[in-house]
């Protein structure tokens, strides 16, 4: 899961960054709204975590463009101002939840899982065909048998199985598991998937990752699904 952290107190964002991290999520945390909102119109991100009063574009306005843009990504919405019109503001700006600083770890930690369970987004396995991948271990499983995959892997099956027969492109493969500034080019994904069908196929699965010129790729399985 990535998540964003558009935040100017920069010791709170590293802060914030660093314990999400801890938990097994990416972050990333830039400190001004206008960088934000490029950040975030990247479409990337699981989740983002937006503060108000900052330079350049303040919270309200980067939440309406980047919900301007059909982006639905969940916002979590920080700022010290606790007033109830502050809060109806944030929240028709786009935000999906708010909090007020100063809070909990645990308190952002609970809203950051709220907010992923109800996107769908965090959940123990996904399912396709006759098979799962356990989000815990980063396992495909097919009845008894089971394969590790690494974590790029992981992150590619995660995405294939999101989506299952809608077409996921090599771009968006690219950007969402390599990153937007990687060097990594499109014979790294194909390169992946080859890995991929090779360990279905070893456990047994009826699902296969089908290829699409031009489209990329989607998941079919032997049987009706």
């Amino acid at each position: 899961m990535k998540i964003l952290i558009i935040e100017d107190e920069k010791v709170l964002a590293d802060s914030l960054k660093l314990m999400l991290e801890s938990k097994g999520f990416e972050a990333e945390a830039v400190y001004d709204g206008e960088s934000g909102e490029q950040y975030a119109m990247l479409n990337i991100y699981d989740l983002i975590i937006l503060d108000i009063m900052l330079p350049k574009k303040n919270g309200y306005e980067v939440a309406k463009a980047v919900r301007a843009k059909r982006n639905a990504t969940p916002i979590l919405m920080l700022t010290a101002k606790s007033d109830v019109d502050d809060k109806v503001q944030g929240l028709d700006a786009g935000a999906d939840y708010y909090l007020t600083k100063p809070f909990d770890a645990r308190e952002l930690l609970a809203c950051v899982n709220a907010l992923l369970r109800r996107q769908g987004s965090q959940v123990n396995e996904l399912a396709f065909g006759n098979t799962r991948l356990d989000m815990e271990s980063a396992s495909l499983i097919c009845g008894e048998n089971s394969v590790r995959l690494s974590a790029r892997e992981f992150e590619v099956m995660r995405l294939l199985m999101v989506s299952g027969e809608k077409h996921t492109s090599k771009e968006t493969l690219l950007t969402k598991v390599w990153g937007y500034d990687s060097d990594a080019v499109e014979n790294h994904v194909e390169a992946y998937v080859s890995f991929l069908r090779k360990k279905l196929i070893s456990i047994g699965s009826d699902v296969r990752i089908e290829a699409m010129r031009r489209l990329g790729y989607h998941l079919e399985c032997d049987e009706k699904c």
